[in-house]
């Protein structure tokens, strides 16, 4: 059996500090940081979530262990803040990485962009794990500040 419509889906990154890595890809991709902080209050006000489940982040109330990245085109549910199109959750986990990543990212500056995109990635705190040069393609390896990889084409 197969959907009649597409689905909607999101990409979950497990992580140590969630807060963080939604900074550094919401700064890589051009996206926007979730806020959630109308949801959470009001979840508050209810008594439906504990206050030690929140921070303040920026001068908002954040969940502690989650946070979420969205495209800033898409469109987004105004009371939770919440994302209905391209996104990524970042939920925090108590264990550390390990191992090569199943699935990654691929970002698609062009050939003209790279090395400047490159650059700019490690500026943000990623760093280079190699430089690829293919019949196929050329691309640089990166990986994020949790050493999540990614490939920059």
């Amino acid at each position: 059996m197969t959907p009649s419509e597409p689905l909607h889906w999101k990409l979950v990154v497990d992580c140590a500090d969630p807060h963080a890595q939604a900074e550094f890809w919401a700064a890589a991709l051009g996206y926007r940081i979730e806020d959630n902080s109308g949801l959470i209050g009001r979840l508050l006000d209810a008594g439906a979530a504990p206050e030690a489940a929140t921070v303040q982040i920026r001068g908002r109330r954040a969940w502690r262990d989650l946070v979420a990245v969205r495209h800033p085109e898409d469109p987004y549910d105004e009371h939770s803040g919440t994302g209905l199109g391209r996104r990524i959750l970042f939920q925090r986990v108590p264990e550390p990485k390990s191992g090569k990543n199943r699935i990654h990212l691929d970002l698609h500056p062009g050939p003209e962009r790279r090395a400047d995109e490159v650059a700019r990635l490690e500026e943000l705190g990623a760093s280079v794990l190699r430089h690829v040069k293919e019949p196929g393609g050329e691309w640089s390896v990166m990986q994020d500040p949790e050493g999540n990889e990614f490939c920059v084409h």
